[in-house]
């Protein structure tokens, strides 16, 4: 039902995708590298985003934040993907001009991609080892699902080779976390919070919830100091009681705070410049086939709809100050960014 309920939120804009002209144009403008330009001005001023309508920019459109957990040959859970399959859902994502932005960008609202482009957050859960193992030289090995997001990237240029990895304790153990997590960082991955111990916060009492998310933030700062942890992702998608610790909180003298918290969902997620964005409830899509089980509430049905404009997705305009919607759709806007609203008259 909550998955029903967005999708009539998404809905309920325009519903238009950008047409197929608008969108080969952002796409040409991106690969050229002049995505988000209109050229130099006479004068040498610093080169402005182009018209929000030319490149159908929708900034209150839905974003999908997917979630992924082991990659392995022969899955055994509906949350696991063979390597081929997550390999090609990043193929689909390039080759549908997403770019990856991380969950902490996503939830704060700082969304710097090209005009005519979509964003995607790529979130992991658990810290495996088929997610990030580093090889004898330092680097993520081909196998892995960094090493298959660098190796896609590098054949799609557009497509930002970053995501955001939810860990527990001893993080990516094969490597180890000090040498895991610190690659992560060196290399604009962002690390966010997972508990301590895999923990169901719901049958955690307060002192509990906050130690076990205070003491995460510990163990991954020891790793990476100075690390900004922002985002949370809970463990079987449970709330503790009451919520708002899931939020910030402390514990024995750290203190957490969360621009984002997220669920196992099962639907796109709103705008974070939308009126409907809730930072502390954020949903995700499972990384799922088309035939998969519950393939309607999985990534690749709703990939589907949101290309074909089924369920509006979000179009950067090319600057990330501003946030463009056609003017129809300004009821969607939360009163927070007007200042920054640069709605159009749709065509």
């Amino acid at each position: 039902m909550a998955a029903l309920a967005l999708l009539a939120v998404s809905c309920s804009g325009s519903g238009s995708a950008p047409a197929d002209g608008a969108d080969r144009r952002a796409a040409e403008e991106a690969s050229s590298g002049t995505a988000g330009r209109s050229g130099e001005s006479p004068e040498g001023d610093e080169p402005q985003a182009p018209d929000p309508a030319r490149v159908g920019a929708n900034e209150l459109g839905a974003v999908p934040v997917l979630m992924y957990h082991q990659l392995i040959d022969d899955p055994s859970s509906v949350y696991d993907r063979t390597p081929e399959e997550f390999r090609a859902e990043l193929e689909r994502l390039a080759g549908e001009n997403y770019v990856p932005v991380t969950a902490g960008d996503y939830s704060r609202g700082m969304i710097d991609i090209p005009a005519g482009t979509h964003p995607v957050v790529l979130t992991f859960d658990d810290s495996t080892n088929s997610q990030l193992a580093l090889g004898p030289d330092g680097e993520p090995t081909p196998e892995s699902a960094v090493g298959i997001l660098l190796d896609v990237a590098a054949e799609h240029p557009r497509f930002r080779p970053t995501a955001t990895f939810f860990v527990n304790d001893d993080p990516f153990s094969g490597t180890g976390a000090a040498e895991a997590l610190g690659w992560l960082a060196a290399n604009g991955f962002e690390i966010g919070n997972h508990t301590l111990g895999h923990a169901n916060l719901a049958r955690s009492s307060e002192a509990e919830t906050q130690r076990e998310l205070a003491a995460n933030q510990r163990a991954i700062q020891k790793h990476v100091p100075g690390a900004e942890v922002v985002s949370l992702a809970l463990p079987f998608g449970i709330m503790p009681e009451p919520a708002g610790l899931a939020v910030s909180g402390s514990d024995d003298g750290v203190s957490y705070e969360h621009a984002g918290v997220y669920l196992v969902g099962a639907n796109p997620a709103p705008s974070p410049f939308a009126d409907s964005f809730d930072a502390a409830a954020i949903p995700r899509i499972r990384s799922a086939g088309a035939d998969d089980q519950d393939a309607e509430f999985g990534s690749a049905s709703w990939l589907d709809r949101l290309a074909d404009g089924t369920v509006t997705r979000y179009t950067s305009d090319g600057d990330p100050e501003t946030v463009s919607y056609p003017e129809q759709d300004a009821g969607l806007l939360a009163p927070a960014h007007r200042d920054r609203a640069r709605p159009y008259p749709a065509g």
